[in-house]
């Protein structure tokens, strides 16, 4: 063995964002050897532009609507959120004397708001562990005899592991490292993974005409007006939720459609069915303090001389934005019918024929599959090989779900190397 390969035995994690890093940090701990790898010049690229506007950390809603927020995998999700849930992400980051508080909507951010101190603070103690960080390192695959395989500004370098964790995120916002392209590497050792899909993403619109099809996009007038413009105080809801509540918050228009916390929250569902039938629907309650009775009354009332939009402005406040995705979506007949402007304004639909492209998601869905994994998160068929955070198959909205759970599957893969390497040992 030569010095350079008897510098690097010892764990390699690739990737270095939120689930590495952790997994990174569990070894330390343990006083394992730990080398962390990334394509790019610097760790924790896509976790700082998460953070840009404000790092939401975690959610402070009790636990069992916490985990709900997981769907149809909560329960493989849950017994690691059980080992590092929000509160102890918040103890945490409390210990990198990052203090924290929950915002009027349950949300947890940092005192100072952004990223980047937690990040600087983190990356101190971890090279202050002695992990070793080798940037600008992309991982390749392995070579025939298992090793390690990287592109290097060094040129080639292969690396005889001890063990790996691999947590290398998932397609979205690709710039910034997250590329997919670990997909065809592990396909190749076949290794089961679901289709990468677009997660907390923007639809595309479409407008249906009295024919029943559907014109594609905003009109010319509404799309060179208001992309950018937030919808706020509106109420959305699913045709087919049932009892389920409408939920409340803001989206934003865009050129082409819809994006923003109020869309991400039912992306899944939306995406899902737009696979399935071709397009998909959702209910947009323009002013919901205001109760049915009270819209149709305002919108009876008698305009006498003023116009319908200054009649809606003064009655309801309707106006701007809201205003005009009613003249956008409504026929002219409708919009002259008090009664069905009434109905419109409560229950206004809206159609989405295609989710945005992956890369432009904040997440994705799909990845490696849970099946593939032991109960450590350790490759059933590539024994020491260990998984973590966006690349493994799950979804969640963002308020602090994506986040937590990256965090709690680095912890949950770090601890399984090192149960997997004392059995070894032993």
């Amino acid at each position: 063995m030569s010095s350079s390969e008897r510098s690097l035995a010892g764990v390699h994690v690739i990737g270095a964002g939120p689930a590495g890093l952790m997994a990174a940090e569990t070894l330390a701990e343990a006083g394992c050897t730990v080398h962390v790898h990334d394509a790019m010049p610097s760790a924790g690229r896509k976790f700082l532009l998460a953070g840009k506007g404000g790092l939401n950390l975690t959610h402070a809603e009790p636990l069992g609507a916490f985990l709900s927020r997981y769907g149809a995998r909560r329960a493989q999700l849950e017994p690691l959120l059980a080992q590092f849930g929000p509160q102890a992400l918040r103890d945490w980051a409390h210990g990198l004397g990052i203090w924290t508080f929950v915002g009027t909507s349950g949300r947890v951010f940092p005192d100072e708001m952004k990223a980047a101190p937690l990040l600087r603070a983190w990356m101190h103690r971890l090279r202050e562990a002695g992990v070793r960080f080798h940037m600008r390192h992309r991982w390749t695959g392995w070579t025939s005899a298992g090793a390690l395989c990287f592109e290097t500004p060094q040129g080639p370098l292969a690396v005889a592991a001890d063990a790996t964790v691999l947590a290398l995120g998932g397609a979205s916002w690709p710039r910034l490292g997250s590329d997919g392209a670990w997909q065809p590497l592990l396909e190749a050792r076949g290794i089961p993974v679901a289709p990468l899909r677009p997660a907390n993403c923007g639809f595309d619109v479409a407008r249906p005409q009295p024919d029943g099809t559907l014109l594609p996009g905003w009109s010319e007038h509404f799309r060179s007006r208001f992309p950018g413009q937030p919808l706020k105080s509106v109420a959305l809801s699913l045709p087919d939720g049932g009892a389920a509540a409408p939920r409340q918050g803001e989206f934003v228009i865009t050129a082409t459609g819809v994006e923003g916390s109020l869309i991400y929250a039912h992306a899944a569902a939306l995406r899902d069915a737009i696979e399935a039938q071709g397009r998909a629907s959702f209910l947009l309650d323009l002013l919901p303090a205001r109760a049915p009775e009270q819209v149709g009354r305002e919108v009876a009332h008698p305009r006498g001389s003023r116009s319908l939009s200054s009649h809606l402005q003064s009655r309801l406040g309707l106006a701007g934005v809201k205003a005009a995705l009613l003249w956008e979506l409504l026929p002219r007949e409708a919009m002259a019918d008090p009664a069905r402007l009434a109905g419109a304004i409560k229950r206004l639909p809206l159609t989405l024929v295609a989710a945005r492209p992956v890369t432009e998601a904040i997440s994705t869905a799909g990845g490696v599959r849970f099946e593939a994994l032991d109960g450590q998160l350790m490759l059933r068929d590539l024994p020491g090989v260990f998984c973590a955070g966006e690349m493994l198959d799950w979804e969640a909205p963002t308020g602090g779900y994506l986040l937590t759970a990256c965090f709690a599957s680095g912890r949950a893969a770090g601890l399984g190397v090192r149960r997997w390497l004392a059995g070894q040992r032993a």
